[in-house]
């Protein structure tokens, strides 16, 4: 997810209320833009950082098949579309709070995740991710939980959000993880103090940079289970 200016020249395809305000899709060219309440969310035109959300989670799992993994956050699609190229998940839970999110990714998003939502391995919730979690939904536990639903720790889309990434948040999230499993989480800036809260409940934390043309770097942390 990501805070920009909207393409100007674009051309608006959907208005609709949202949870939180009103959230439009616009195409640009041969692009799509998600806009939420006049500010640029994201966009099909890159997606590296996305894709290594997904693909620094899977390498880090030992296990040789039958992965769980949960993607927090749609968006376009290239998380999701990462996931389903490794051929050991057999399953993949999709948490996205707003339902035309979900139809977009059904509809004129589709092509660009490869048509992710119709593999039978996916399973979509609508649902807010943080009370998913804290809600012990299914009971379900997962080797990679994938999480894109903010700009980052440090700069959430809803106040309710930065609950995720308190010491009480990764401690509901460690419980969401199989043993060995591994935390991904998304961010648009360095959040140093989130690095350090990590350390405090997984045994292994890292930090991936990933360069972008806007100027500071994307970044995707990394946690994972002794």
């Amino acid at each position: 997810m990501h805070t920009f200016e909207p393409t100007t020249d674009a051309e608006e395809i959907e208005r609709v209320p949202a949870a939180d305000g009103e959230l439009a899709l616009r195409r640009a060219g041969e692009h799509y833009e998600i806009i939420s309440n006049g500010c640029f969310l994201m966009d099909t035109r890159a997606g590296a950082s996305e894709r290594l959300l997904a693909r620094t989670a899977l390498a880090a799992v030992t296990a040789p098949g039958d992965l769980r993994v949960l993607v927090g956050g749609l968006g376009v699609g290239f998380t999701l579309r990462e996931t389903l190229t490794d051929p050991r998940v057999a399953h993949v839970r999709v948490i996205e709070r707003e339902p035309a999110v979900v139809r977009w990714g059904r509809g004129p998003l589709a092509p660009f995740s490869g048509h992710a939502l119709d593999d039978a391995r996916v399973h979509v919730v609508t649902a807010d991710l943080v009370a998913w979690v804290r809600s012990g939904a299914g009971d379900e536990r997962f080797h990679a939980l994938c999480l894109d639903i903010d700009n980052g720790p440090d700069w959430t889309v809803t106040d309710g959000n930065a609950s995720l990434y308190d010491d009480a948040g990764l401690a509901a999230l460690r419980e969401r993880l199989a043993p060995g499993g591994v935390l991904t989480v998304w961010s648009a800036t360095a959040s140093p103090g989130f690095a350090d809260r990590l350390r405090g409940h997984f045994a292994r934390v890292r930090v991936e940079r990933v360069p972008v043309a806007r100027g500071e770097p994307d970044v995707v942390f990394v946690a994972q289970e002794g």
